[in-house]
């Protein structure tokens, strides 16, 4: 039967529900509020012309009165109405007249709308109602500019026209007027009802404060390669996933969404890869707090801030875990004077783009081919096969296991600060459902900040976060033959089979349609396989920290610190007998064929840190900050793994209902302990120097070879300090940098070291005992492996910092990579694990930030590029290459390129081929490939096998546009990768020549005769030759992985609301990933980053939906 779809690009249902509730929650909104809201003032809107000389107030009063819509209430026992005054005023505003009709007396008013109300000022000093204008330099307007009252909540925001008015302002208090891109202002109203204000331009975050290892610094001040991203920068793209918001907008720094799986990590690699067996991740630490888990499953709107430590200067301070860079995340504290209550929420729907779903034979055209195999290779045309049009369209297998599915996102966030204490509540709900049927993502959270200071000398803090997470996912990713891939099972599976009866009840397969009518299996129903196989698991996760800080003397301060991160998570499995795969049908009736796992996981990891940090700046502009500091972390990890079978049917689903089940379990531990130190010096802001080392000795490692220090050194020289720079006005920021450092890799196995023991049983004296034996040998000088890295930068600032752009070159060696050795055979052992091997990397980043237009229309421009280049130096002790898969490294090749046959075509006549190399089996009509070693003949192995493609970008980029206008934002984000390749292995087996499996419309082009050899790209239909066109890699199956891709769009407006409780209320829409730039055929060009030395090889993946959402923020 065929799915019907009421809506191709937006589900029906989904999007009348999702704006059914979005016009709910704004109605509740408006209808709470509305009796708060107020719109401009009349006093603000209304202008008086006055030309009066020698009158009385009254007369002046009077004549106002008369001239507008405005009245006078006051006492005249108390208020001279009497008094003789002149007044020339054109076009004014109200405040203006009256602040010059009453000058030099102690009259006081206040404006109430139309009503305006005369007391002496010690009757009218507490409360003034101030109102103005906001212009930058330029004199444009500036709306949408935040003005509060400093220490309150009580503020507004200025109008399409830059006036703001706020009332219940106490005399002497300060007002703060704050924007994006410009510099804070505060006034000290005095008795001053009216305030103009001019903003000036901010530079771009010179004096903006980012973390770094143990503590902060001054971007100005900063000598390594370090970029940071706000929360200004991280709020303009709408998603529950923190690594999607980063995405293409940090130099050097890669983020690829490699699968849609709901809930699903990214992977992020940092300048590259530079290992094989100890990760290539980088180290996650989150308030201090080295991270061992997954950061997916933060909540985006606890953070406040992140930076990229990229450089061996920056991360050497996290020592032997830093090779592969540092990510340093900050969540929300609560400002100074702050009482804020935040609401952020969206809901929308997610497709799959029609672009990217894969273009497979429907019904008839697969009978159609189904009935040219027997007639190319003369047999009879089966009946089923003998009218092809009879079939329609069929099923779309892909079509039938996918679906349009809802995501949503809801977030409250509460930030209070008075007197001494502060704290930030951020509770959040996500609800993804996948784009594949029967799979979810939910995750709960909470974060609670909280911060008391004693007196100036002390404070304490303490940070909670709790988040629970539960997903479930039929096996979507890899190939039909290890994993019963739902994806790739669907799309072999033949479009002639129907996926519901007539009477609605499902079949229990697909029957033999969609194989070679003389023998071959047949396949489940996929539509049944995805909703009744189960897959699902539990997520729960606890992080706390907290600090004491304690400043005995100025400069002088002691932290300590501590924290404990738990994990806990299950996951549990279900298969029953109505599950199967392809050449594995189900029989429903075999219970044999039943069986549930499930798996447990619990672990913790604590910390325990001290530092003395030491600030002093000396005459004559020596400014030193010394630290030093231990550290010590450690964690245990149990896990266990259980089976059940027997069970009776499929009824009931829990363990006891098996007869047997088998399991094991495991516990894993292991600790860190270090010392580390930092100088920071600079003089005058003009030269600075910083150096720094931490000493690690870790568990992980051989017992000889326990402890590494990893040293680093950096200098920086602000240019513009110079007086040679003073005649250059336009280079308004120079600053040129270089930097040295040793980082470690720590990232293997926790008993890596130790030789397994494995239990035996075999004969002694003719009687089988049990016993225990070695399955390696131990080494006791096993250690991390160590990176070396050099970089030089440089920062300029042009015309006041409205074109920043920042350079880094950089080149890095990492040496002792963890390498399998063979040894002699005599030895009992066929290799062991030690330090010998050397891979280097090189790379050139560029990151430009440029402001094109200030004023009413403000547009900012974020670009970045960054190239890399990485090579093998050696590997083991021969040299020898190290062959995954597809994969292969070489020493003097970059790392991981994908390997195989040169494909040529097909032999397209009799002449090519007898003119032309060929393999076993070869004959016209063939897969034609290439004879590497020239012997003469073609053999899939290392002798014409040969490197066919490059896994590593040449370079990424990401490209960042933000417009506003009036009330209006935009946002566009933009990311790439191009100059790498890509096996398409889902290819090879959508285009199966033999008609087991239904194949791509692009196979009716394949070759059929010498007169119609088709275009070259597919050999003729002919029994054995599978192998050879399929099952033999081959540059055939090899792409240009290039793309760039819209990552996100996004247009907001902010509703021009003003009352007492609502502050901002903004409405927005978003795309994410609206269009993907490709040549690539598969579904998800980014997947070509997903692994270490195997990357560039798409095994099938969960497909990567195009998501539109609508969205609301409001602040309180």
């Amino acid at each position: 039967m065929k799915k019907i779809h009421l809506l191709r690009v937006w589900d029906s249902y989904a999007l009348k529900k999702t704006f059914r509730i979005m016009r709910i929650v704004v109605l509740l909104l408006v209808l709470g509020v509305a009796n708060i809201f107020a719109e401009t003032s009349y006093a603000q809107k209304t202008k008086v012309s006055l030309e009066m000389s020698n009158s009385s107030v009254a007369e002046v009063l009077e004549e106002i009165e008369s001239k507008s819509e405005f009245y006078f209430l006051y006492n005249s026992k108390l208020i001279n109405v009497d008094k003789k005054v002149s007044v020339n005023a054109q076009n004014e505003a109200i405040h203006n007249i009256l602040d010059e009709l009453f000058e030099g007396t102690n009259i006081g008013y206040e404006v109430y709308d139309n009503k305006i109300i005369l007391a002496p000022n010690t009757l009218n000093q507490q409360v003034l109602s101030v109102t103005g204008v906001v212009k930058d330099e330029a004199g444009e307007i500036i709306p949408g500019v935040s003005v509060i009252v400093k220490g309150t909540t009580n503020g507004t925001i200025t109008d399409i026209d830059g006036n703001y008015s706020i009332a219940n302002v106490p005399e002497g208090a300060t007002l703060v007027f704050s924007f994006i891109g410009m510099k804070s202002q505060e006034i000290i109203v005095g008795n001053k009802m009216v305030i103009n204000i001019t903003m000036a331009q901010e530079n771009i975050g010179l004096d903006e404060v980012i973390a770094v290892g143990y503590g902060k610094l001054s971007k100005r001040n900063v000598t390594g390669a370090v970029q940071s991203l706000e929360t200004e920068e991280l709020d303009d793209i709408p998603t529950a996933q923190l690594t999607q918001k980063v995405q293409g907008k940090l130099a050097g720094v890669v983020i690829n969404q490699t699968t849609g799986i709901p809930g699903q990590g990214m992977s992020i690699r940092v300048r590259g890869q530079a290992s094989i067996n100890a990760g290539n991740d980088p180290l996650y630490v989150v308030d201090g707090f080295p991270i061992t888990g997954d950061i997916a499953n933060i909540n985006p709107d606890e953070i406040e801030s992140i930076s990229v430590l990229k450089d061996a200067s920056s991360t050497a301070l996290y020592g032997s875990r830093a090779a592969n860079g540092v990510v340093m995340i900050t969540t929300k504290q609560a400002k100074h004077g702050q009482a804020q209550l935040t609401v952020n929420m969206y809901r929308g729907v997610q497709i799959i783009p029609e672009e990217t779903k894969p273009d497979m034979m429907n019904a008839t055209e697969f009978a159609q081919f189904k009935k040219e195999i027997a007639e190319e290779n003369g047999w009879a045309v089966p009946e089923a096969f003998q009218n092809p049009e009879q079939y329609g369209k069929g099923t779309d297998w892909f079509d039938v296991v996918t679906r349009n599915a809802v995501i949503e996102n809801y977030s409250v966030s509460y930030s209070v600060s008075k007197d001494k204490f502060k704290s930030s509540v951020v509770g959040g709900f996500f609800n993804q459902e996948g784009v594949l049927l029967n799979s979810d993502y939910k995750r709960y959270s909470l974060r609670i900040n909280s911060e008391y200071k004693f007196n100036d000398k002390m404070r304490v803090g303490v940070n909670v976060a709790n988040t629970i997470s539960t997903n479930k996912s039929p096996q979507s990713d890899g190939t039909w033959y290890d994993t019963p891939s739902v994806i790739q099972g669907a799309l072999l599976t033949s479009p002639l089979a129907p996926y519901k009866n007539e009477d609605g009840t499902l079949p229990i397969d697909a029957g033999n349609w969609g194989y070679n009518p003389y023998g071959a299996s047949a396949g489940p129903n996929w539509y049944r396989q995805v909703k009744e196989v189960e897959n699902k698991g539990k997520n729960i996760g606890l992080m706390s920290t907290a600090f004491f800080e304690y400043e005995p003397i100025e400069g002088l301060t002691f932290k300590t610190s501590g924290g404990i991160d738990l994990a806990n998570s299950t996951s549990d499995f279900w298969n029953p007998s109505t599950a199967g795969g392809i050449f594995n049908p189900p029989n429903e009736s075999d219970a044999n064929r039943i069986y549930a796992t499930h798996g447990n996981n619990f672990g913790y990891s604590w910390l325990w840190e001290n530092t003395a940090t030491y600030k002093k700046t000396l005459a004559g502009g020596h400014n030193f900050e010394i630290l030093a500091g231990t550290s010590a972390q450690s964690a245990y990890g149990e896990s266990g793994s259980f089976t059940a079978r027997g069970y009776a049917n499929n009824d009931v689903k829990t363990f006891n209902a098996a007869t047997t089940i088998t399991g094991s379990t495991d516990i894993e531990e292991w600790s860190l302990m270090s010392v580390l130190g930092r100088v920071n010096y600079d003089y005058n802001g003009k030269y600075i120097v910083s150096a720094a080392f931490r000493r690690d000795g870790s568990s992980r490692f051989g017992s000889d070879n326990r402890w590494g220090t990893f040293p680093s050194a950096s200098v920086g020289w602000v240019v513009t300090e110079e007086n040679f720079m003073k005649n250059f006005d336009k280079v308004s920021f120079l600053k040129l940098r270089a930097s040295y450092g040793v980082t470690g890799n720590n990232n293997i196995g926790n008993y890596t070291q130790y030789a397994n023991m494995t239990e035996t049983n075999n004969p002694v004296n003719g009687i089988y005992t049990n016993g225990k034996s070695m399955e390696g040998l131990n080494n006791t000088e096993l250690g991390w492996e160590k990176t070396t890295e050099y970089d030089l930068g440089a920062d300029i600032g042009l015309y006041n910092d409205r074109v920043y752009l920042s350079y880094d070159y950089y080149k890095r060696n990492t040496e002792d990579l963890l390498y399998a050795v063979d040894i002699p055979i005599s030895s009992g052992f066929y290799s062991y694990i030690t330090n010998i091997g050397e891979f280097e990397s090189w790379g050139h980043e560029f990151a430009l930030t440029t402001k094109n237009m200030v004023g009413k229309f403000n547009w900012t421009t974020n670009f970045n590029i960054a190239f890399t280049r990485n090579n093998a130096v050696k590997l083991g002790t021969a040299n020898s290459d190290i062959q995954r898969g597809s994969s292969i490294t070489r020493v003097g090749h970059p790392i991981g390129q994908l390997y195989g046959l040169k494909w040529e075509g097909v032999y397209m006549d009799q002449e090519d081929f007898d003119n032309s190399p060929h393999h076993d089996g070869a004959e016209v009509g063939t897969v034609k490939y290439a004879d590497i070693n020239g012997d003469g003949k073609v053999t899939n192995d290392s002798r014409d096998q040969t490197i066919i493609g490059q896994a590593s970008p040449d370079f990424t980029l990401g490209f960042t546009n933000n417009f506003s206008y009036k009330n209006f934002d935009l946002s566009i984000v933009c990311s790439g990768a191009f100059g790498h390749d890509i096996i398409n292995y889902q290819e090879r087996f959508t285009t199966n020549l033999d008609g087991s499996f239904n194949v791509y419309k692009a196979v009716d082009r394949r070759w059929r005769s010498e007169d119609n050899p088709g275009d070259g790209r597919y050999g003729k239909v002919i029994a054995g030759t599978t192998g050879q066109e399929r099952d033999w890699m081959s540059s055939k199956f090899v792409y240009d992985g290039s793309y760039f891709t819209i990552k996100n769009i996004t247009l907001g407006y902010k509703l021009p609301i003003r009352g007492k409780v609502v502050k901002n209320l903004r409405v927005y829409g978003s795309v994410q990933q609206a269009y993907v730039f490709t040549d690539y055929p598969g579904n998800n060009p980014e997947v070509s980053s997903a692994g270490g030395i195997e990357s560039g090889v798409d095994y099938t993946t969960y497909p990567v939906p195009r998501t539109f959402t609508v969205g609301l923020n409001v602040t309180l």
